[in-house]
């Protein structure tokens, strides 16, 4: 079984200081290795992510797991006040000399540095499948976000067609590897990526999960055949 760049099989067992050193080798090119190994959809789900939380100019948004900032940038084209956090400092470099307009701060998910209700809406994309404590990373959203906010979670998930499913897991642990070996700067970086998207919860259950971490009127709609889900939901009034 291939091994992540710390000795450890990939699994949903992770310790924060373990996921921030891999982002931390991945950050030169992890944009446009994202761009490559996703076939340029990447930027649709983005786009699909900006306008699934209905922001509207004034409004404050989090961007948790935020990397780069590409999907804060994305965020702000909104006219909402966009705010990136992420526990990668590597990340937060890179993101800093490509983008040093847009506002981009050290957080762990599971600890996050704001105020009780201090966000209109919060996003994670990508991300909550590399937190240690997923549950707790849900609340901790819910509690940093107003009553009546909204969450999105744009996150890898199950496709809905079995034979699609077949040919996606194949290619999540053969050909992406081998991709990801000419355009990424920390290859093994991505075996662990594979095997996390694998293991990862489908739709109902993600959003059982949601629904038990102090949010509401939780749904989903699926992206590129489901290979990505978008999960919404409304902070609970209490």
């Amino acid at each position: 079984m291939s091994r992540t760049p710390q000795g450890q099989r990939a699994s949903l067992d992770k310790q924060p200081h373990e996921v921030a050193a891999m982002f931390d080798g991945v950050a030169e090119r992890y944009d446009l290795t994202n761009t490559v190994l996703s076939f340029g959809q990447d930027r649709l789900w983005r786009r699909a992510t900006r306008a699934a939380l209905g922001l509207r100019p004034g409004e404050r948004v989090l961007d948790v797991g935020a990397g780069t900032g590409v999907s804060t940038e994305e965020l702000a084209q909104s006219g909402a006040y966009a705010v990136g956090a992420d526990l990668s400092l590597g990340m937060l470099y890179a993101g800093k000399r490509s983008r040093p307009a847009v506002p981009l701060l050290a957080g762990d998910a599971l600890r996050l540095p704001f105020a009780d209700g201090a966000f209109d809406a919060v996003t994670i994309s990508f991300a909550l499948r590399n937190v240690a404590d997923t549950d707790a990373a849900l609340r901790e959203l819910a509690r940093v976000t107003r009553p009546g906010g909204r969450l999105v979670v744009c996150e890898f998930s199950t496709p809905v067609n079995p034979a699609f499913r077949t040919v996606y897991l194949s290619y999540l642990m053969r050909s992406l590897p081998a991709v990801a070996r000419a355009v990424s700067s920390n290859p093994e970086a991505y075996v662990y990526l594979a095997e996390s998207i694998r293991a990862w919860p489908d739709q109902p259950a993600l959003a059982a999960r949601v629904g038990a971490a102090g949010w509401s009127q939780v749904a989903w709609r699926n992206l590129s055949g489901g290979i990505v889900a978008l999960h919404r939901a409304v902070r609970d009034g209490s």
